[in-house]
């Protein structure tokens, strides 16, 4: 009975020592084996692995193409048009001996923090260099400019052992003040051109009005002489019908045309005529004459 209280602790102990001096590294890790502080043994295949316990520990980093957005910087191509932009990268630890030292125990927070720094530094080294404009940065020029910022920028990252696996530009938007001004002076240019567009169509409209008006004048004008030839005609026609009645029979045509002078003098509405009865216009109306 005193033995096996003597054996049970000691299993228990050699049981979580054996349990605590085990760790599996997964197939998308890496992991670091730490001894005081110091790098012991690197573990970057997949698998069971043992450690010291109590005196060493494990530490483990992501293996896979990790991302990181940046923060929102503004440029000044050599137009002197300002631009804001941020961008994205794809990264992954390539050296993590080499990560450790470089970050120590602030692990993957400090190393985004340095590699966003070295990102936004490229940035504006490569946007601001002579001969890139603004038309430059958002041309098709664009994706050369994203691969000289990834090419700098892995240079610079291999110190954190770190390696950049893309750098991509999300956004490159004028500053709000600028959009402000540049909204207004597309605003006023659209305006301008309205307003040229409503003053050709005025013009055009004056120039159709005036020329309908000038046709009608000259579709009246045509009408009218063409209606003066024909009255002038008819009267012509009208007279030499007259001529030949009176010369065929000269007491009708006196009579005829007596006629028609009663007709408009005795026209109700008429002025008021004074005329002595003995008169040669009441010839017509005697009873005499009638009579004949």
């Amino acid at each position: 009975m005193k033995k096996t209280t003597f054996l049970l602790p000691l299993l228990v102990v050699a049981v979580a020592a054996l349990l605590s001096s085990v760790f599996v590294v997964d197939e998308r890790e890496k992991a670091l084996v730490l001894q005081f502080g110091q790098i012991k043994a690197v573990k970057e295949e997949p698998g069971l692995s043992f450690k010291i316990p109590l005196i060493q520990e494990v530490v483990k980093y992501d293996d896979r193409i990790l991302s990181l957005d940046t923060e929102t910087i503004e440029v000044t191509p050599s137009d002197d048009r300002r631009l804001v932009v941020d961008a994205f990268a794809r990264y992954r630890i390539s050296d993590v001996v080499q990560f450790r030292q470089a970050v120590g125990v602030g692990g993957v927070r400090v190393a985004e923090d340095r590699l966003s720094s070295i990102l936004n530094a490229q940035i504006r080294e490569v946007l601001g260099a002579d001969q890139v404009t603004s038309d430059t940065i958002l041309s098709q020029d664009r994706r050369a400019l994203m691969t000289r910022i990834r090419d700098q920028a892995r240079a610079s990252a291999r110190s954190l052992g770190v390696e950049v696996v893309d750098v991509r530009l999300k956004q490159t938007n004028l500053p709000q003040q600028n959009l402000d001004a540049t909204f207004a002076r597309m605003k006023a240019e659209r305006e301008r051109e309205a307003a040229d567009e409503i003053a050709r169509g005025n013009e055009a409209a004056q120039r159709v009005r005036a020329l309908a008006d000038r046709t009608v004048v000259e579709t009246l004008s045509e009408a009218e002489r063409e209606a003066q030839v024909t009255r002038g005609e008819a009267d012509a026609r009208r007279n030499a019908i007259f001529a030949e009645a009176f010369g065929g029979d000269p007491e009708f045509f006196a009579f005829y045309r007596s006629l028609q002078a009663y007709e408009k003098a005795l026209k109700g509405g008429n002025s008021s005529l004074v005329m002595t009865p003995d008169s040669e216009f009441f010839d017509y109306l005697k009873a005499d004459r009638v009579s004949r």
